[in-house]
């Protein structure tokens, strides 16, 4: 009896699992011989015919072997092989874009693994839009070509949904949505390759493919399609095209070689597979399996970064010319605990990565957020007529900020505030004599806005050195809390939210030394007028820096620093469910900003998750990770330096939107694509939850690399 998909004897595979772990030579033989065929066409797909394959068909062997003992349902053997088999090209691919960023050999030259119309085509024989099909394939991103793989093996009926799902790590619904986004690159490749091919090619394909040295990566990808989707004459060259489903069943079997099979089936004859003494026996096995020594390594490296572990490539030394100054480089970093973001590790020496030592000193302290003693006491039940004792509090915190001096602390009693009128804080605190305005620890002040005339900013701070924390600010008809001019402050623990403009807004020259920590700015400004979580705008000053936020349901923007001529740093902070998460604009097009963003998140924003609006300077990313956005990183202005940065499962794909002045490197697209499969979890839930009682981010698992014991501490050894 033959399988009509594979063409394969049907065997009862769980008991050939059952006797191979037994130590069954025979069983393992015929267990792998039945499935050596469908491994061998999924790697030799991916990895479009080059050399390495029968290497790294070898490689998913060896592993099988390994992890045998460890499958629990030995009649899903067949799905577990496809997954094992993907993940080992997903390595190869990154190890291989890693190997060539050591070299610096970055867009120049020829992806080797896409090496696939000199030695396929011919092999396979095909002809007319086969062949086309097949060069298409080569300007594929290595994510797209893997699942093109998996779903060419489905559509030849020898895997089904749920297998290709399962190998990928989605569900069908997810898988189904994978599926159409690479057909559509296919699609626009499939094009590309006709416009091409074209004597004489049009005009503006010929400038546009000026330099080109016949290399598919991703930034020749990106402008050759540009001009093909922009183009009349080009773009009619997709007429007529074959829907891929009535091609690919034509294009057969990746025969394997005679001399790997034969070398599968010797090694299990000449040796003990599993046997009496497990490792031992495995270990005789893989010895005759391969000549070679495995040696290969995972190339997933994690970082992780507040609470989130975002997955970087092993990035190799930067070229001289792009290398920060020796002294702002940072080191290996270690996991920081997720209660307690890292403090500033910025890879560059600009004075806006330092933390003011107001900040510093902010979060030094441990423990519930608040103060046990002040000077000046508030309480919604106190009065203005009141000396601003404990026993005898203000009602305002007009009254308070109008008599507090240097060196002083406020302190806001639990409860509901209701002011009628804005506030003004024009007072100056001194480096040595800082001002306070806090909560009381273990109590909630929460200031409704919501009688302040529509027209009046809620707070209005010109004033310098002050640590504002504890606070809750809601329901403004405008702005809550604005910040003008200002020099040296700590904005820390907020909650900033339901107001019609902007939670938190630093702005104008001079806003030098700011530091936002450990806050919260949401569901400000709703749609359709939009407003912003937390906003450095409008402005100029060095050393602003925000670290360990958390702006979501904004109807605009989450993090804007539009209109601020000076580099802003942000830092394990996370922006979502807004119109935009992180927005890193200049101003204008004379201004060139180079923002500094390291271990960001922005996930299941509406539109973009990094955008530059059309800031020319040269942002630094790094870390940084876009989850589920509309678009992933949009660059498309900024001299952009990205490097160990992830996006994964934007609906525009997992291609950012990139200037030709942009340097990308060791960048999930740069090494072969990302998939929800590497995380240990794409549930947020965890790292939407509150905030705990010192004000730090809450611990999660969400997009932390998969393998790692969900609840695990991310940090300190613990």
């Amino acid at each position: 009896m033959t399988d009509s998909g594979t063409g394969a004897t049907v065997r009862d595979v769980p008991a050939l699992v059952h006797r191979a772990r037994g130590g069954d030579t025979g069983a393992m033989e015929e267990l792998l011989g039945v499935h050596l065929p469908l491994v061998y066409g999924i790697v030799g797909r991916a990895l479009n015919g080059h050399p390495d394959v029968d290497d790294l068909v070898q490689d998913v062997m060896l592993r099988i072997v390994r992890a045998l003992p460890s499958l629990r349902e030995p009649e899903r053997f067949r799905s577990w092989a496809v997954a094992i088999a993907y993940r080992e090209i997903q390595q190869h691919q990154r190890r291989t874009a890693r190997d060539r960023f050591h070299r610096h050999e970055v867009e120049e030259v020829a992806d080797p693994l896409t090496d696939f119309a000199e030695r396929t085509v011919a092999e396979l024989e095909l002809t007319g839009q086969r062949r086309e099909l097949a060069r298409a394939a080569r300007w594929l991103d290595g994510d797209d070509r893997r699942l093109l793989a998996l779903w060419w093996e489905e559509e030849a009926g020898r895997l089904t949904r749920a297998e290709v799902a399962g190998a990928i790590g989605l569900d069908a619904r997810h898988t189904a949505v994978r599926v159409r986004r690479m057909k559509v690159q296919l699609e626009a490749a499939r094009t590309v390759v006709r416009a091409l091919a074209v004597t004489p090619r049009c005009p503006g394909l010929a400038d546009a493919a000026q330099g080109w040295d016949g290399s598919t990566g991703a930034l020749w990808r990106k402008r050759l399609t540009r001009h093909v989707r922009g183009c009349p004459l080009c773009g009619a060259e997709g007429s007529g095209l074959v829907a891929p489903e009535k091609l690919l069943p034509g294009l057969g079997l990746v025969p394997i070689p005679g001399g790997l099979l034969d070398g599968v089936r010797l090694s299990v004859e000449t040796a003990s597979v599993i046997g009496q003494t497990a490792v031992g026996g495995v270990r005789g096995y893989l010895h005759h399996l391969t000549a070679k020594s495995v040696t290969a390594s995972a190339a997933v490296l994690a970082v992780v970064a507040g609470a989130l572990t975002y997955p970087v490539w092993h990035s190799p030394a930067p070229s001289p010319q792009a290398a920060p100054p020796a002294a702002s480089r940072p080191a290996q970093p270690t996991a920081p605990t997720p209660s307690r973001p890292a403090l500033a590790r910025s890879a560059t020496a600009s004075p806006s990565a330092v933390p003011t030592k107001a900040a510093a000193a902010a979060r030094k302290g441990s423990g519930a957020i608040g103060v046990t003693s002040a000077d000046i006491y508030l309480a919604p039940g106190g009065s203005d007529s009141g000396d601003g004792s404990r026993a005898r509090p203000f009602a305002t915190l007009g009254k308070a900020v109008s008599v507090v001096r240097p060196g002083q602390t406020i302190a806001m009693r639990g409860g509901t505030y209701r002011p009628d009128q804005g506030v003004d804080i024009g007072t100056d605190g001194t480096a040595d004599r800082r001002i306070t305005l806090s909560n009381v620890r273990g109590e909630r002040p929460v200031i409704d806005a919501s009688g302040v005339p529509a027209d009046t900013w809620a707070i209005t701070q010109q004033a310098d050195h002050w640590t504002v924390q504890g606070l809750e600010i809601r329901g403004s008809g405008s702005h809550a809390y604005v910040c003008r001019g200002c020099r040296d402050n700590v904005f820390r623990g907020l909650s900033l939210h339901d107001n019609a403009e902007s939670g938190l807004t630093l702005r104008d020259s001079g806003t030098e030394g700011n530091s936002v920590l450990d806050s919260d700015f949401h569901s400000n400004g709703p749609k359709p007028a939009g407003g912003v979580g937390l906003a450095v705008k409008f402005g100029s000053g060095v050393g602003n820096v925000v670290r360990g936020c958390r702006a979501f349901g904004n109807g605009a923007d989450g993090i804007d620093l539009g209109g601020f001529t000076t580099p802003v740093t942000v830092e394990s902070t996370w922006s979502y469910r807004n119109g935009n998460g992180f927005t890193l604009g200049g101003g204008n097009t004379a201004a060139s900003v180079a923002h500094v963003l390291t271990d960001d998140a922005a996930w299941d924003n509406a539109g973009l998750g990094f955008n530059d609006e059309g800031n020319p300077g040269a942002i630094r990313l790094t870390r940084n990770t876009a989850f589920r956005n509309g678009t992933g990183f949009y660059l498309a202005s900024s001299s952009a330096v990205l490097s160990a940065n992830a996006a994964v499962d934007n609906a525009e794909g997992p291609e950012p939107v990139l200037a030709d002045s942009a340097r990308s490197e060791g960048n999930t697209w740069d090494g072969g694509g990302g998939s929800p499969s590497m995380f240990t979890t794409t549930d947020p839930s965890t790292a939407e939850s509150p905030r705990t009682a010192d004000a730090a981010l809450p611990r999660t698992s969400f997009l932390a690399p998969a393998g790692r014991q969900p609840g695990a501490r991310m940090a300190e050894g613990s």
